[in-house]
């Protein structure tokens, strides 16, 4: 099914694989050059989408994908044991739909055979494609965006970059639990679309929030199924390649790090990149640090540890605060190795079993602040969702 999406690549236009050494990527990895490489048993899978017309004001981001490659193929591996194989392109379709259509069949396929799809576009619109990959499993995921802006515009008949949030938020099917937007900016940002997304319990991470102490989204990105992310939300000084960056924004640094953040998540199953523009990079920075990005995915996914709480586990250890003013018992979990927290939430009126417990990501800022009786935002936003 996938070589009826995909294209081939030229592979000698991007490297010279005589040039590499045998453990950079472009000489370990299984490229698309006549026939679709094999995914059964692959980790990962990198797919390009040479499709612009759903972004605005920055035409051009079709074609990213082989330059972002030409950086990446240079870069070593991050681990010997890991399998990735690159599938080629998704070249545009008759209408923009049908870009998405054809995405989600072949993200759907490699979410059944148990691979991770880095996508890298392309507009940002793409991401409503990647969504779609996720329809037919009938559960609910959590869905994290990194952006400056955030894309709802409603009362367009057609998606675009500007917009398609507003589509995915309405889908139907519904099968989205969670939304978090990450590196808004405020003032690019409509106090009615904060306040609407605030009273439907999703996390709005605004530029300053994250900037202060980027590990703080690290619980966030663990409870994540995709991820997409748009580069205009890192600052114009570190990715010029993109026709709406701004003098503020995220740092190289950080972009890299929630990459990795999003490559250890156990949960986690897509990564989008989206809106590098060529046409307007400064030295192929953006394309260098979109390739960068990526190879910080990959190493956080080489690194992942399958941590999950589990009794008589001697790796965890369970607290449980009894909060004497809510009349609650919130139970922690403590993996004593790596110093990584969880915490139970009631599953709710709305489960079929009310009373399973809801295990959710957390720091050991929301231990404390139960020790002090009072209740973390994470949890009673959860709560809510789940009642």
């Amino acid at each position: 099914m996938l070589d009826e999406f995909l294209s081939p690549l030229n592979v000698t236009e991007l490297i010279d694989r005589n040039a590499l050494s045998p453990d950079q990527i472009g000489n370990c990895i299984a490229i698309h050059e006549t026939v679709v490489p094999d995914i059964t048993g692959a980790h990962i899978a990198i797919i390009g989408v040479k499709d612009d017309r759903g972004s605005m004001r920055n035409k051009g981001c079709a074609k990213a994908p082989d330059l972002i490659r030409k950086h990446l193929y240079q870069m070593y591996l991050p681990h010997k044991h890991l399998r990735i194989v690159d599938l080629g392109n998704l070249e545009k379709g008759a209408k923009t739909r049908d870009t998405y259509v054809a995405l989600s069949k072949i993200t759907n396929e490699l979410f059944l055979n148990k691979v991770v799809p880095i996508i890298i576009g392309g507009s940002h619109d793409i991401s409503y494609g990647q969504y779609g990959g996720y329809q037919e499993f009938g559960k609910m995921i959590n869905v994290a965006v990194v952006d400056s802006h955030i894309d709802i515009r409603e009362n367009e008949d057609v998606i675009n970059g500007d917009n398609f949030l507003i589509n995915l938020l309405t889908h139907q099917p519904n099968f989205l639990f969670n939304y978090s937007q990450l590196a808004y900016q405020m003032h690019y940002a409509s106090p009615m679309t904060i306040d609407t997304l605030d009273k439907l319990h999703f996390d709005m991470y605004r530029l300053g929030k994250l900037r202060e102490d980027i590990h703080k989204i690290e619980p966030l990105m663990r409870d994540t199924d995709m991820m997409s992310f748009d580069i205009s939300a890192i600052r114009y000084s570190d990715a010029p390649g993109n026709g709406n960056a701004s003098p503020n924004g995220l740092t190289g640094e950080d972009a890299c790090q929630i990459a990795r953040y999003a490559g250890l998540s156990d949960r986690l199953t897509s990564f989008g990149l989206y809106e590098v523009n060529p046409a307007l990079d400064n030295r192929n920075q953006t394309v260098m640090l979109a390739s960068q990005m990526v190879w910080y995915f990959m190493e956080g996914f080489a690194n992942r540890k399958k941590l999950i709480p589990k009794d008589n586990d001697a790796d965890f250890t369970r607290f449980v605060v009894h909060m004497v003013d809510h009349k609650y018992e919130l139970v922690f979990w403590k993996n004593v190795k790596h110093d990584i927290w969880w915490m139970e939430v009631p599953a709710g009126h709305k489960s079929k079993r009310p009373n399973k417990k809801h295990l959710i990501p957390c720091t050991y800022e929301d231990y404390m602040q139960a020790c002090r009786e009072e209740l973390p935002e994470r949890w009673l936003k959860t709560h809510e969702k789940l009642s």
